[in-house]
Formats: C-alpha cells, sequence, structure tokens
C-alpha cells in the first residue's frame, strides 16, 4: 500500500508517480502470467495516467470505497481490469497478494470487473460502451444531487466503434457534464488488428468537439503532461463534458509487447516473463 505525503512540485509528483507505474505494470504482468489469462497490452499502455489518478488526481478513500463524495472511476474498456486491480491493490483498497488469485474460479478479480465483488468498483463492465453509458449516468446523478465529485470514464479507442458511447456522448453533452471526464486510450491497437483499418475513427478530437465536448490531447507516457493535462480537465469551466486523447503505445513498458497486436490478451511464458520483469524494474521475477 503507497500513502506516502504527496510532493508540491509537478517535478516531485512525476517522479514519484514514475517509480509506482513501474510497480503497477510489474503487478499487471505477474497476475497475468500467474493467471496464463488476461490483457497485457491494453492495461499497460493506460499504466501511467491511471496512476496519475490514483495515487495523485482523484479524491478518493480507501478506507471508505463507498464514500459518498468520492470521484468515480469507470474502466470502460473492462477486459484491460489488470490496470485497475492493481491500482486499487497498490493504493490500500484489498491485498496485494489477492492480485494472484485473477480469473480464478470464485475470486473477486474476474476477467472483467464487477462492482459488488471488490472494494473500489464503481462500475460492472463487459460489452465495450456500456460502461461510458453508466459513467454518464453516474455524472447525471452528481449533477442533480448537487455533488461536486468527478466521473472519470477510461475508454478504448477500438471501443469507440460502439454505437452507445456516441448516444452517450450526446447525453453528456445535453446535460453539460462537466463533471464527467472521458480517457480515451488511442493506442490504434484492438483484438482484430490496426483500429484505423478496422474502422477510421480520426478525426476523434474533431468528433467529440462536434459532440460538444471540450477536448485535450496529451502523451499518455510523459507524466508531467499526464498530470498538467488531467488537472486542466478536472478544472474544466465551460458546461461541458471533457474528452482528454491520451496517445498511448500498447503493451507500453515491455519491449517484445509494445506495438504488437498478439499482446492484446496473450499471457506471458516463463522466459517472457522474465524478461518482462527485468525490463520493467519494478518487481521481482
Amino acid at each position: 500500500m503507497i500513502e506516502e505525503k504527496r510532493p508540491s512540485s509537478i517535478q516531485q509528483r512525476a517522479e514519484r508517480l514514475k517509480t509506482i507505474a513501474k510497480e503497477m505494470r510489474f503487478r499487471i504482468v505477474d497476475m497475468v502470467h500467474d493467471a496464463q489469462s488476461g490483457h497485457c497490452g491494453g492495461s499497460l499502455s493506460a499504466s501511467d495516467f491511471v496512476t496519475a489518478l490514483y495515487f495523485d488526481l482523484m479524491n478518493v478513500d480507501p478506507s471508505r470505497p463507498r464514500w459518498a463524495d468520492r470521484d468515480r472511476f469507470v474502466l470502460s474498456k473492462g477486459h484491460a481490469c489488470p490496470v485497475w486491480y492493481a491500482a486499487l491493490a497498490i493504493r490500500g483498497y484489498f491485498p496485494v497478494e489477492e492480485l494472484r488469485t485473477l480469473r480464478r474460479n470464485d475470486s473477486r478479480l474476474q476477467g472483467h470487473p464487477v462492482a459488488t465483488y471488490l472494494p473500489g468498483i464503481d462500475a460492472t463492465a463487459g460489452s465495450l460502451g456500456v460502461g461510458f453509458g453508466q459513467a454518464v449516468g453516474m455524472a447525471l446523478e452528481g449533477r442533480l444531487m448537487k455533488k461536486n465529485h468527478k466521473v472519470w470514464a477510461i475508454l478504448g479507442d477500438g471501443e469507440l466503434d460502439e454505437g452507445i458511447v456516441w448516444e452517450a456522448a450526446a447525453q453528456a453533452a445535453k446535460f453539460g457534464l462537466s463533471n464527467l471526464i472521458a480517457i480515451v486510450d488511442r493506442n490504434n491497437l484492438q483484438n482484430d488488428g490496426i483500429a484505423d483499418d478496422i474502422l477510421p475513427m480520426e478525426p476523434i478530437d474533431a468528433k467529440f468537439r462536434a459532440f460538444n465536448w471540450e477536448v485535450l490531447i496529451m502523451d499518455a507516457h510523459d507524466m508531467t503532461d499526464v498530470l498538467l493535462t488531467l488537472e486542466k480537465a478536472k478544472l474544466a469551466s465551460e458546461g461541458k463534458p471533457v474528452c482528454v486523447i491520451a496517445r498511448s503505445v500498447k503493451g507500453k513498458g515491455v519491449s517484445f509487447m509494445e506495438n504488437k497486436r498478439e499482446w492484446h490478451g496473450k499471457p506471458p511464458s516463463d522466459e517472457q516473463y522474465k524478461q518482462a520483469c527485468e525490463e520493467i524494474g519494478g518487481g521481482e521475477a
């Protein structure tokens, strides 16, 4: 569990988060290797900004996982749940040792997150796009209840192929949900191949702007840029929801996984696991 006092300068904060992100990446590879099942690629591409959210930017309290005024987090691309489980465990929601029960029978850590199983899971995710719809509902509830918390929703770029995403985006704009921040993990790879080949989606920024969203773009693996961009998203006051397009690399941090489609949902062998741990440097194989 990591809960030390946060440093004040942006550089110090970024350095602290880089260290935690290494631990996150190690835990992702470790649990998927142990289960011999799961999704490394999209978990690793999201590791830096999920680290920034849970260990710096989000208002949460692991000792009160159902605290009414907490920020909400929705992993709409639910298959990438290893990154969420790693964040919750390291942050102190449940024992880190439990990560090695990933995808086992009777485990609380299933292949897609289930809200009734684990503390800290705000929304069950499965079919792509459904989590984003839930996030819009949570943000609307917060608005109606006059709450100040934020709702953070993580989307895969392949997930943008789903019509429900754009229906939800239209509703979020209609109600002026400035308490909703969507982060699109733009790694340009999905299970079936290159995202732009399967269904060209660019310009993503123009599409969200056409839906009356404010749009920001960040380098998903530059921790300083991640912090500055997500802080700007938190402070947005245009009466619009915010979409952050995170330019990322599938499998980031493990050389043989980076930009490789086959690592969307493939566990590493023992030899590959050892190499991955050596490259990440955040844990022991």
